[in-house]
């Protein structure tokens, strides 16, 4: 008992001490000192988780710096003289105008062909083939890498989205559904969408969704409109921040336009054809030329939304076509759009000649020209890169990064050698 109370005690004249003032000195000091002590205590901690979850020693781990989204837009049947920025005098786009003086203009981009399946295949796989039984898509490496995946638009690749490495989709699985400018129904995957009241937790929706604006025929919601819609929502959902770790995005948008709703025709469906209701061209100059400004509004908000957001420097955007420009039933109509640049639209290499338009301030140069060639099969490499996540084996593309960037010796005709391209170092998992 004696023990005790002199513990008591003791505590009591601890707690009741009188305390000097510390020196200003002592307190920088002190304040210094615990300041390093954090420091120090969070580096060996990061450094004991890092060992928990890598086999990697310390020692030889390649620290991954915050990686950029990535924004891939590829429209169907779109020629190199559809956009003002390329030559078109008849209209003018000027919000992917604004993308070009922002970004690169390549000149010398070509399609994967006139096939839709053919020029997906070459994108998600980096390859001119299909992906092969159990190869891994560019969408399921991204995914691997910690990207969140997302597609809007069309799909032709058989086995559905959500299996083959995208998070979320809405659109067709079938090229002709795309033909319907004012489809009544789009398929959709949805993760977490709909809750189970049996075992309380939120569960995937797939499916058909109805659009019920074009139920009964009606042309209530126009599609290329919602795609693009769809893809600013995306990008205000899914910008990275503190709530999801600052997680990247990759979302690819499959733009079911500007080609024909009609095999054959010349049918380019708009709910209006206004600017140019008052002019004296063909109908379907008219509606192509009105169809192709709305996708440019579509762009413009998709921009407009990434700047609301804060994504500037921090998203690199693609905008291109998968498939080069369509023959038209009505000859007049290339010469009067003016749509194939040099070309005259006969010739398919020619054809397959498309814009592509990338913007990454900060990175990309602004208000560039390159004539460097590449295509399709060299969009998975680069976006790979780009993630900083290492390249797919049987690659036949070659990632076009160092060309983005500028890089001396890289804005030339000749297509680079794997060779000449500098080494990266890759973060290993």
């Amino acid at each position: 008992m004696a023990g005790a109370r002199e513990m008591n005690r003791e505590k009591r004249i601890a707690l009741n001490a009188v305390r000097l003032p510390e020196s200003k000195f002592t307190m920088k000091l002190n304040r210094f000192l615990f300041a390093a002590l954090l420091v120090f205590s969070a580096a060996v901690h990061a450094e004991s988780l890092a060992s928990i979850f890598t086999n990697v020693p310390p020692s030889t781990r390649t620290a991954i710096p915050r990686r950029s989204s990535i924004i891939f837009i590829e429209c169907h049947g779109l020629g190199l003289g559809d956009l003002s920025c390329y030559g078109q005098t008849h209209f003018q786009t000027p919000n992917l105008d604004r993308l070009a003086t922002e970004g690169t203009r390549f000149t010398n981009y070509r399609a994967a062909g006139d096939a839709l399946p053919l020029a997906q295949a070459a994108l998600m796989t980096g390859k001119n083939a299909a992906p092969a039984p159990g190869e891994s898509t560019l969408a399921q490496r991204l995914q691997q890498a910690g990207y969140h995946t997302g597609l809007l638009g069309e799909w032709t690749l058989g086995a559905t989205p959500w299996t083959q490495g995208f998070d979320e989709f809405a659109g067709f699985l079938d090229e002709r559904e795309g033909q319907n400018y004012f489809a009544d129904s789009l398929w959709r995957y949805a993760p977490k969408s709909i809750y189970d009241e049996t075992n309380k937790a939120f569960t995937a929706f797939s499916g058909k969704e109805q659009i019920y604006e074009n139920t009964g025929g009606q042309h209530g919601r126009y599609l290329p409109d919602v795609f693009m819609s769809a893809a600013a929502n995306f990008a205000r959902v899914n910008q990275p921040d503190f709530a999801n770790h600052y997680r990247p995005f990759f979302l690819l948008v499959n733009l079911p336009a500007p080609r024909t709703a009609t095999t054959g025709k010349d049918d380019f469906p708009v709910p209006t054809d206004a600017p140019f209701t008052g002019e004296n061209w063909p109908q379907a100059a008219k509606n192509r030329a009105a169809l192709i400004m709305r996708l440019d509004d579509g762009i413009g908000r998709l921009v407009e939304q990434l700047n609301k957001v804060g994504m500037t420097n921090n998203v690199a955007i693609f905008f291109t076509s998968a498939t080069g420009l369509e023959k038209f039933a009505d000859t007049n109509l290339i010469k009067f759009l003016k749509l194939d640049g040099e070309a005259r639209g006969e010739n398919s290499e020619a054809r397959r000649r498309v814009p592509m338009i990338v913007r990454w301030p900060g990175h990309v140069p602004a208000g560039r020209v390159s004539s460097q060639p590449w295509s399709a099969p060299d969009f998975a490499p680069t976006a790979l890169e780009i993630a900083y996540a290492k390249p797919a084996p049987g690659n036949t593309g070659i990632s076009m990064l160092p060309a983005l960037l500028g890089e001396p010796g890289t804005n030339t005709p000749a297509r680079p050698d794997h060779r000449e391209l500098p080494a990266r170092q890759f973060p290993q998992f």
